[in-house]
């Protein structure tokens, strides 16, 4: 079974975000993977509006990446939080998918010079 760490916005809209998350991790499950969408889970004991709980929820959460198989990137946005994430895949070996969005357009968000289909939160 793969470990699939799902990526997808938080802030902005975070009830409707973590109910996307949810729906995310849902569908990697039914296809046979161990989906994990850690501000779901997080945000019930941390307080993502709290900087240094955020911080931490945010260090909890590449370490958990870090033991993944692969990152599956959720909708057509990537927050600055996502952007950590998913450099932090790259730099580990970690495989980085895209579930809304092509690799290149992923890519280019993250590490090109346009930020098109970043939103910084």
């Amino acid at each position: 079974m793969k470990m699939v760490y799902i990526c997808s916005p938080l802030r902005g809209e975070p009830e409707k975000n973590i109910a996307k998350a949810n729906e995310y991790a849902r569908e990697e499950t039914m296809k046979g993977n161990c989906a994990i969408a850690p501000h779901c889970v997080f945000t019930q004991f941390l307080d993502d509006e709290v900087p240094e709980e955020r911080s931490l929820g945010q260090e909890m959460g590449k370490a958990l990446l870090c033991r993944c198989d692969e990152l599956l990137v959720c909708g057509s946005i990537i927050s600055e939080g996502m952007r950590e994430e998913i450099k932090t895949a790259y730099e580990n070996g970690i495989a980085v998918l895209g579930r809304d969005l092509s690799i290149a357009d992923i890519e280019d968000a993250v590490f090109g010079e346009t930020e098109q289909y970043c939103e910084m939160a």
